[in-house]
């Protein structure tokens, strides 16, 4: 597989939202593979995990998002299951629960009803490494700010109005990963 073949069917290439796509999804998935040699011990599929890097965000351009230049029909937050949907299209299962539990840091059933989100009515969290690893490596990384790098006390702050549960995945993502 490679993946900007699978993007360049969904996005013109040379286009501000290809451009924003491939450089925020490039930084993912540097950032994760980074991780990921600070880990032999976990034999992580690095192949699957840049792919999915490149992926995990391919349902963007059916969202509503114009700072980004996404001008679709669904609210920014159904991107994921929309990517997911895509990706299963094209036949790549595995890919698709990277796009669909990457968001935020995951999102509960309890956490989907009680905030009555436009989202499937099932748990959208990471389940695995690799799953977790990219969730992870997409928080330090923007696509309204593509030069910038958060830190981790930036992402906690941002991920604090949305409960201590968010806050208490990512913290636990932080010793996962970072030690």
């Amino acid at each position: 597989m490679i993946p900007t073949d699978i993007i360049k069917k969904y996005y013109k290439e040379g286009s501000e939202l290809y451009s924003i796509l491939i450089t925020h999804s490039f930084s993912v998935a540097d950032k994760a593979l980074e991780i990921a040699q600070m880990h032999p011990e976990w034999e992580i599929n690095k192949d699957f995990v840049y792919e999915s890097a490149l992926l995990h965000d391919i349902g963007i351009y059916l969202t509503d998002a114009p700072k980004i230049q996404c001008f679709g029909k669904y609210p920014y937050i159904c991107h994921g299951y929309l990517g997911a949907d895509l990706l299963r299209k094209e036949g790549f299962e595995k890919h698709a629960f990277v796009c669909e539990r990457h968001t935020g840091v995951g999102l509960t059933k309890e956490n989907i009803k009680l905030n009555n989100l436009p989202l499937p009515d099932r748990n959208l969290t990471p389940e695995t490494l690799e799953e977790k690893l990219i969730c992870f490596a997409d928080k330090f990384y923007s696509k309204s700010k593509l030069t910038q790098v958060k830190t981790v006390d930036q992402i906690k702050k941002h991920l604090s109005k949305y409960g201590a549960d968010s806050t208490i995945r990512f913290e636990n993502m932080v010793k996962l990963f970072l030690g």
